[in-house]
């Protein structure tokens, strides 16, 4: 976005709002919400100000209106079992999630290793 200088305010689902209508303003006629999109937490007592899918939620209630498809962007997860799944299958089905640290995922690509 070099073109449009532009700061993230962490203001959960009204930030994913003014997003759409600003990328609609653009042209676009897709909108990727992640999950927790602009999310952010209490400096007291660290608890999320918004659920994790809530800007997602408030985004497919709007898209009608604005004219704007969304598009969720989903919880994915790795397992030795199924490869790329989401978090809610992987828990049905009882699989571990793989966890890759930053440190590790560095080692993994200067070695030349998969990284899953």
């Amino acid at each position: 976005w070099a073109y449009l200088p532009y700061s993230m305010l962490m203001a959960g689902p009204r930030e994913a709002l003014q997003h759409m209508m600003i990328r609609k303003n653009f042209g676009c006629t897709h909108f990727v919400v992640g999950r927790d999109m602009a999310g952010s937490k209490s400096s007291i007592t660290g608890e999320d100000y918004y659920g994790a899918y809530d800007a997602q939620d408030f985004a497919h209630s709007i898209s009608e209106e604005l004219g704007v498809q969304v598009v969720p962007s989903l919880n994915l997860v790795y397992t030795e079992e199924e490869g790329y799944i989401t978090a809610d299958k992987a828990k049905e089905l009882g699989l571990k999630p793989l966890k890759l640290s930053g440190t590790e995922f560095r080692r993994k690509l200067r070695a030349g290793e998969d990284i899953p």
